[in-house]
């Protein structure tokens, strides 16, 4: 799905689809529709948590990461491949 601007929006997956867990510096997605357990690492738990079930575009996305956490070398490019991961896994979704 686009935005009025022309851009991806990412949603993350609906949260009563997911059950997450902290495990010391890992966090344990586990994904009802799929039936698999996801242990991901930073920036992959932030960037759900900031997508949210409204959605943002990777610009959007990018700008409210960088604001939330310390992003000195924030790069679009490197964000574009985490988001493909997860949607690739199914957490996070492009309609």
């Amino acid at each position: 799905m686009e935005d009025a601007a022309g851009g991806t929006v990412y949603r993350m997956a609906r949260p009563e689809t997911l059950k997450i867990a902290q495990l010391d510096s890992f966090t344990a997605v586990y994904h009802r529709a799929s039936g698999i357990t996801h242990l991901i690492t930073a920036p992959a738990p932030e960037i759900l948590a900031t997508l949210g079930e409204a959605g943002l575009t990777r610009s959007a996305l990018l700008a409210r990461l960088a604001a939330d956490y310390d992003l000195g070398d924030a790069d679009e490019a490197a964000l574009l491949a985490r988001l493909e991961e997860l949607v690739a896994t199914g957490l996070v979704s492009t309609a």
